[in-house]
């Protein structure tokens, strides 16, 4: 079993308690339901934004974006490319619209719009995207610091998961939000701490990482070939547009935000800040996952415990050293990807800096973590607890729900991360799962925007074939081989631009017949 040197365990153990005090800082504020959800509406528009980056910039990107860049190349670097675009039309559109609702739910106009169903459906896809997320989350975190430390996976998750729920809890989301602030440039500066040491100990340095790189083609965006049955350029360029349409709009991760802002100013500009940080910072990680990829390529037996790990756990305890040593030579880059800036940090990052780098890998963890705790609490408590059981609940018993909820989420996720090891990519698990659930939300939610004479019966009627169309797409490959014909042709990231469009398209068409008819009888 590893073990840390005891400054970086000091540090770390440092970064934890710092994260609880703050908790216990804000707890004295919190003295009603609108302060632990909104803030009251005081929180700076700057603030904001680095909180959304901080949201965005989770360990899914902290470890999954390497491992992926490393096992292929930057074609995921254009779900970041799309970011622009999504925010245009969420600060010209989605936040004057939500701040003029007044609503901290991002799902109450729903209700209005298309009744109680609608507000329950939305509700019940975005819980399942927090619960995908954040167990993608606790999977990363506990990936890497069983690698540091050698303890148990599901140790790491419950320790870890320990400290995000208690200043979770008490400090509702100011402490979110302000520990995102001080996470978001931890991690950073991180990232940028990473490709020092691996530039500094790579024989040759840059160009050489360069030239390695385009030899091996690892800078690569995908095909601009329009083919959309495989990660082309265009395939994650639409996944990106859409998914991060879904989260400017209907994720109440970002929807909460948008009320903790002095003005509507405030709130679209903090949208914009998140985009101006973010894509460059992302950019930092793919940068990580080409200079790792150089460096193993010039160090190749550096990286050979990694292979013969992943050889390990997929042969199962009872493989002998001469199978497991055949199946690690057959392994492809994609294979281990994940597992290799953890093996960097263990073997080449001096005593001191592993401390730093593992707290801003929890930073990346818990800022997402705990605003995922946070809103699905809210959610849950404003659109199922208080609508359907308790609508009538005074503030004392609203904070005392949330408080409850808050936890409840918290061991869920926890749960949803230990049924992922495993698991081959983060990123590609957490695309899968978050296009899949996100893409009813989506196609519903701009049908009550966009379509304002579609009712009731053909905003269900629209679902239904959407839900349908979602569930064929993620499902068809159990279809027999006879079958082959009727599975899903398209890219698995194709999803949730499938499923919106259905939905969108579907509603807006039974509407205007439904309109047709009606002029037809008058």
């Amino acid at each position: 079993m590893k073990s840390l040197p005891i400054l970086d365990l000091v540090i770390i153990a440092l970064y934890l308690i710092g994260m609880i005090v703050v908790g216990l800082y804000f707890s004295r504020k919190n003295k009603n339901p609108e302060q632990y959800s909104s803030a009251s509406g005081k929180i700076p528009g700057w603030a904001i934004g680095m909180s959304i980056y901080a949201t965005f910039l989770s360990s899914n990107t902290f470890l999954g974006v390497p491992g992926k860049a490393f096992g292929s190349n930057w074609n995921a670097f254009v779900f970041s490319i799309s970011m622009p675009f999504a925010a245009w039309v969420a600060a010209k559109y989605f936040v004057p619209f939500y701040r003029s609702t007044g609503q901290v739910s991002a799902y109450t106009n729903l209700e209005k719009r298309f009744g109680s169903w609608a507000r329950t459906y939305a509700v019940v896809c975005f819980l399942l995207t927090q619960l995908a997320r954040i167990g993608s989350i606790f999977f990363g975190i506990s990936l890497t610091l069983q690698a540091l430390t050698g303890y148990s996976m599901e140790a790491i998750m419950t320790v870890t998961g320990i400290c995000i729920i208690i200043y979770t809890v008490l400090g509702g989301i100011e402490a979110v939000i302000w520990t995102e602030v001080v996470q978001g440039i931890l991690k950073t500066l991180g990232a940028l701490l990473i490709i020092y040491l691996v530039v500094s100990n790579m024989p040759g340095g840059i160009s050489k990482i360069i030239e390695i790189g385009q030899k091996d083609h690892k800078f690569g965006l995908g095909t601009l070939v329009p083919n959309f049955t495989e990660a082309s350029f265009w395939v994650v360029l639409l996944y990106g547009f859409f998914i991060n349409l879904n989260n400017f709009g209907m994720d109440q991760n970002y929807v909460q935000r948008y009320h903790t802002a002095k003005t509507v100013k405030e709130a679209s500009k903090s949208v914009w800040l998140c985009v101006w940080i973010y894509v460059p910072a992302s950019f930092l990680f793919f940068v990580i996952g080409a200079c790792l990829y150089a460096y193993y390529q010039v160090n190749p037996a550096m990286i050979q415990p990694v292979k013969l790990q992943v050889a390990a756990e997929r042969l199962g305890a009872g493989a002998s050293s001469l199978n497991i040593h055949h199946l690690a030579s057959t392994l492809l880059p994609s294979d281990y990807g994940d597992k290799v800036m953890p093996h960097f940090m263990v073997t080449m990052i001096p005593t001191g800096l592993v401390g730093l780098i593992i707290s801003a890998i929890l930073s990346a963890a818990m800022s997402t973590i705990s605003s995922g705790m946070n809103s699905s609490a809210t959610v849950f408590s404003e659109d199922i607890y208080k609508r359907y059981f308790k609508a009538n609940e005074s503030s004392k018993q609203t904070l005392k729900s949330l408080h409850i909820l808050t936890v409840i989420f918290g061991l869920a996720g926890m749960g949803c991360g230990i049924t992922m090891i495993g698991v081959k990519s983060i990123l590609d698990i957490w695309w899968q799962l978050s296009g899949v659930f996100a893409g009813g939300m989506l196609g519903l939610f701009l049908l009550g925007i966009i379509s304002k004479r579609t009712g009731n019966i053909e905003a269900l009627a629209a679902t239904i074939i959407g839900i349908l169309v979602i569930i064929w797409m993620s499902l068809s490959y159990l279809i027999p081989d006879q079958y082959y014909y009727l599975r899903n042709p398209l890219n698995a990231n194709m999803v949730i631009v499938i499923g919106t469009l259905a939905i969108f398209l579907s509603g807006t068409f039974f509407s205007r017949l439904k309109n047709r008819r009606l002029n037809i009888i008058t």
